[in-house]
C-alpha cells in the first residue's frame, strides 16, 4: 500500500519525463525514470532526495510556463489556459513531496536500528 501513498511522486516524475521526452532531452528522461526505483530503498536520504528533485521539477515547470507564455504573448495568442495548466502541474509537483510526511512512509524510510 506504500505505492499508493507514493503515487503523487511517481506521477510527478512520469510527467517530468514526458516533458523532457517532448523536448528531446533523452538523458533527463532516463534520469527521471531511473530514479523511481530508489523509492523502494529503506534509507533516510531517499525522502530528502526526492523532495529536492520535486522542487527542481516544479521550477522546471515554471520555467517552461514562462517560456511558452512568452512565445504565445509574442504571437498575440491566448496564454491564460496554458498558465493555469502548467502552474497547476508545478504546484502538484512541488506538493508531491509532502507525501513523505505520512506516518507510515516516515517509518518506512527511517527504520529502527538495532
Amino acid at each position: 500500500m506504500k505505492i499508493l501513498k507514493l503515487l503523487p511522486v511517481i506521477v510527478s516524475f512520469l510527467l517530468l519525463s514526458a516533458h523532457f521526452y517532448r523536448a528531446g532531452q533523452i538523458p533527463l528522461v532516463i534520469i527521471c525514470l531511473g530514479l523511481l526505483p530508489l523509492l523502494l530503498l529503506k534509507k533516510r536520504w531517499v525522502p530528502r532526495l526526492f523532495q529536492g528533485l520535486l522542487i527542481l521539477g516544479a521550477l522546471e515547470w515554471l520555467r517552461a510556463l514562462y517560456m511558452f507564455a512568452a512565445i504565445r504573448i509574442a504571437w498575440d495568442q491566448p496564454w491564460t489556459r496554458l498558465a493555469v495548466i502548467l502552474g497547476s502541474v508545478a504546484l502538484f509537483t512541488a506538493l508531491s513531496g509532502l507525501v513523505f510526511r505520512n506516518r507510515r512512509l516516515r517509518e518506512f524510510y527511517r527504520p529502527q536500528t538495532e
